[in-house]
Formats: structure tokens, C-alpha cells, sequence
């Protein structure tokens, strides 16, 4: 009886425990099945970086961190010796190349003007002489009292005189209309170009004041005051809040409820309410780690999509890195 007795209990503990572990395995199959897909995103906004176009050191910051700015405030002053230095060396240029215009376009010096004229006169008394010369000595030598030689040495004097008085002729006629045409194009270019470098120069310049190009909210600021900063080198973020939108990293086998312009509902743990988003943009994410294995099972590799949707109407305090959460 006591053997008896003794399987009859390991029994009864058998199946009592198997009736536990069947009831366990129910209660687990109806309760703890497969719960909703879980999809997440995050609120993300436009940014734009402010930097320089020139190498300066970082003088005064008149924002911080976390302060709205409207489009054409002041963020920050920069000095920069070099440039200052580079726009004196200009100005110098410019002056020297409207001098030069100017004297170009002035033309000839009046005492130069008139020396040339007295050259003139002078070069013209001698060829009155000297034809006269001629005259007197050509009638004598018709005459038969000259000699042909003394003739031919007066009508040499006559013809070089006759040169003389045309070459001093013009060099005033040159001297009176001054530069030619084309040496005061070339000194006009050379005033441009000047021109063109000083205003290259300011631009850099005013490069050394950065204002904001749109509104936004300052979200980093990279140097401290005193620091160098280089040419592009960023000095600080600002996000446009007004232009904010949620990333969901979509499997594709649920791709079919994010269509472009279609409108799906997400819930906004920071608020504790749901909201309504527009999809506007979708793209596949790439090759690795975007893919969901499941050839294992005789199915198919699933691919991940990127899907934006910015909000139907806008919700007040959303910032960059809050959650949205929509269930499949």
C-alpha cells in the first residue's frame, strides 16, 4: 500500500504540474500575444549655420543660446585687422588710378601746350627764312652768278626746314588734343578695376557683422569670445522652428498607409494628445542595417524608408527631438 500509495501521488504532482504549466502557456498565448506595431519618429527643424567669408578673431556675441532672433538682427561682431589693412591699400590704388584718369583725360599741360606752340612759331620763321634764302639764291643761279652747288646747299636747307616746321607742327596739334582715345579707355578701365577691389574689400568687411538670414532660435554657438575663426568655419546654428517636421523610419510592408499627401494621426507624448501630419517626402534609407531578415522564414528582406510629414496645423511647442508614435 505504501508503494501504491507513493504513485499515486507522483501522479496526481505530475499531472498537476502539467495542468499548471497548460494553464500558464494559455493564459501567456491570449494576454501576452503579439501587441501593435510601434512605429516612432522625431520632430526635426531646418537649421542653417551663420560663418564668415574671412579669417577673424570673435569680438562680441549679441545672442546667446536659446534666443529668437528675427532675419537681419545682429549675431555677432568679428574684427579683422588684415581686412582694414587691405581696404587702405585699396583706396590707395583707386586714388593712383583716377590721377592718372584725370590726367589722361585733362589732357596736355598748358605750359606744355605752349612750348610745342612756340616750337611751332620758331620752326616756322626758320622756313620763311630759309625760303627766301632759296628764292634770292635760285634767281642767281638763273642768272648765271651762282654756282649749282651753293644752289643745291640752300634748296637742302629749305627742304629740312620745310620737315622741321611740319614735325613741330604736330607735336602741338598732338599736344592740344591730348591722350588719344584709347590710352583714356585704358585709364577709365584702370579706375574700375580700383573701384571694383575697394568694394571687393567692404564686402569682406561687412562680413565681419553677421546678422541672421531668417528667423529662428539659436540652438549652438561653436566659439567663445576671443577665439579665431576661419574662412566658412561655422560660429553658430539657428533652427526655424516655423519649419518642422517628423521623420518615421517605415518597414516597407507598412508603406501602403504613408503615401505622398496622404495624412496619418501620430500621438505627441510631450503633449499627451494626438495630432494629424502631412506625408511629403519618402526615400529608402539604403542597404545596410535597413533591412529586416526575413528570408529565414521563406519570406522576403524588408526595406526601411525614410517618411517626413510635417503638421497639418501647427502645434504649439514642438521642438526638435520630441516623439510622435503611431501604432499599426
Amino acid at each position: 500500500m505504501t508503494d501504491k500509495s507513493q504513485n499515486v501521488n507522483m501522479l496526481i504532482a505530475f499531472f498537476s504540474l502539467a495542468a499548471v504549466i497548460i494553464i500558464v502557456t494559455l493564459i501567456g498565448f491570449y494576454t501576452l500575444g503579439k501587441g501593435p506595431e510601434v512605429i516612432q519618429g522625431q520632430a526635426e527643424a531646418d537649421e542653417y549655420r551663420v560663418s564668415s567669408k574671412v579669417p577673424s578673431r570673435v569680438l562680441e556675441f549679441r545672442v546667446h543660446e536659446g534666443d529668437q532672433v528675427k532675419a537681419g538682427d545682429t549675431l555677432v561682431i568679428l574684427e579683422a585687422p588684415e581686412v582694414l589693412a587691405k581696404l587702405a591699400q585699396a583706396h590707395a590704388a583707386e586714388d593712383a588710378a583716377q590721377a592718372i584718369s584725370d590726367k589722361a583725360q585733362r589732357g596736355t599741360r598748358q605750359e606744355q601746350l605752349q612750348a610745342a606752340y612756340e616750337m611751332w612759331q620758331k620752326a616756322k620763321a626758320g622756313l620763311e627764312i630759309a625760303e627766301k634764302s632759296y628764292n634770292r639764291v635760285n634767281r642767281l643761279f638763273e642768272e648765271g652768278v651762282m654756282s649749282a652747288q651753293k644752289r643745291d646747299e640752300v634748296k637742302a636747307n629749305y627742304d629740312a626746314m620745310v620737315a622741321t616746321e611740319k614735325a613741330a607742327a604736330s607735336q602741338y596739334q598732338m599736344a592740344k588734343n591730348g591722350a588719344q582715345r584709347e590710352d583714356k579707355a585704358a585709364a577709365a578701365a584702370q579706375v574700375a578695376r580700383a573701384k571694383g577691389a575697394v568694394a571687393e574689400v567692404n564686402s569682406y568687411i561687412n562680413e565681419t557683422i553677421l546678422t541672421a538670414a531668417a528667423d529662428g532660435e539659436v540652438t549652438e554657438i561653436f566659439p567663445k569670445v576671443g577665439e579665431l575663426v576661419g574662412t566658412g568655419a561655422p560660429i553658430m546654428n539657428i533652427a526655424r522652428l516655423n519649419d518642422m517636421w517628423v521623420t518615421f523610419n517605415v518597414r516597407e510592408d507598412y508603406l501602403k498607409d504613408f503615401t505622398v499627401g496622404s495624412e496619418v494621426k501620430a500621438f505627441v507624448p510631450a503633449f499627451k494628445k494626438n495630432a494629424t501630419f502631412k506625408v511629403t517626402y519618402m526615400k529608402d534609407l539604403g542597404t545596410y542595417a535597413a533591412w529586416k531578415a526575413t528570408k529565414t522564414q521563406g519570406q522576403y528582406d524588408v526595406k526601411t524608408f525614410e517618411v517626413r510629414a510635417v503638421p497639418v496645423k501647427k502645434i504649439e511647442g514642438l521642438r526638435p527631438g520630441m516623439s510622435a508614435i503611431i501604432e499599426k
